[in-house]
């Protein structure tokens, strides 16, 4: 008799759980605005003959890899989560992203590194269409069958692409990370990666999410990365899947990183740690060799010296 009344209340708790949840997204939240980018990149002005690259937020980097447009896991809206008819359940940005959609140039290549919601947004991904390539996560494509992108290629770790593109070919090879790639709780067949990419001699890393690894030796194996784009924020209490900010640099000289670009902070509050702290130990970290820091805000831009 106990068992059968501890199961009501406990489905009334929850209930009551997300009732309270939905409540505070659509009163507190829905009020509170969103601030603005500190900077505005200007990519039009870029050169094609540099490696250009612009915090967008969170995640998103644009870069100008000589003539190629690349876009990493891109998320341009108010709030990622589950999307329903007319609104998002899910949290709401801290700060607006650096670009719209519509003031980005045409994107040749987008790296998608797994499927979590505040990487792999598909009302961003709507607004695509079937030109741009794609490069993902092993058994995410399936996610995308409902948007324009039809080119879209899943590389397992280890895998490399060659790709082609209007302003000539990109490479792409796949690293392991540590992570996990649920998009919900039961998809844990859903990969996760890192990316290199390389053109005319150079090398940008991409990290996606990973907590501390040591598969970034392995990419120095031939020459050194140019840039390495590192998430650095989320670590509290999820450290089992996100790095420090000091494991990001140690993660970054691992693999022979010359600049490091710090992202994954200021844009959604995913975790404890207080919205500056992530920037602070990276930049308290690199007090010696400050000049190693690509960018510290978002919507800044960072050309890679010749």
């Amino acid at each position: 008799m106990e068992n059968r009344l501890e199961r009501p209340t406990l489905q009334s708790s929850r209930v009551r759980r997300w009732l309270w949840h939905l409540w505070r997204e659509w009163t507190i939240e829905s009020l509170r605005p969103i601030a603005p980018a500190f900077a505005k990149p200007e990519p039009l002005k870029w050169s094609d003959a540099k490696i250009t690259t612009a915090w967008i937020g969170h995640a998103t980097v644009l870069i100008n890899f000589f003539g190629i447009k690349i876009l990493t896991d891109p998320v341009l809206f108010p709030r990622i989560g589950i999307r329903l008819p007319g609104f998002t359940i899910g949290p709401k940005r801290l700060t607006a992203p650096a670009l719209e959609f519509h003031e980005l140039p045409k994107i040749d290549v987008v790296l998608l590194s797994h499927a979590h919601f505040d990487h792999f947004d598909l009302r961003t991904l709507h607004c695509f269409d079937e030109n741009t390539s794609v490069i993902t996560a092993p058994e995410t494509r399936d996610l995308l069958r409902w948007t324009r992108l039809r080119n879209i290629t899943e590389l397992r770790w280890r895998e490399r692409k060659s790709l082609k593109t209007a302003a000539s070919d990109v490479n792409i090879l796949a690293f392991p990370v540590k992570h996990w790639g649920a998009r919900k709780q039961r998809d844990m067949h859903r990969g996760y990666n890192g990316y290199l990419l390389e053109r005319n001699g150079r090398r940008i890393l991409f990290a996606g999410d990973t907590a501390l690894a040591n598969s970034f030796a392995e990419l120095r194996q031939h020459r050194q990365i140019d840039l390495a784009i590192m998430s650095i924020g989320a670590y509290n209490p999820w450290i089992r899947s996100h790095c420090t900010p000091e494991q990001a640099i140690e993660m970054a000289n691992a693999a022979g990183a010359q600049f490091i670009m710090p992202v994954h902070h200021q844009t959604f509050r995913l975790s404890f740690e207080p919205l500056r702290e992530p920037i602070e130990r990276f930049q308290a970290a690199l007090k010696d060799t400050p000049a190693r820091i690509a960018l510290r805000e978002i919507g800044e831009t960072f050309v890679l010296p010749q």
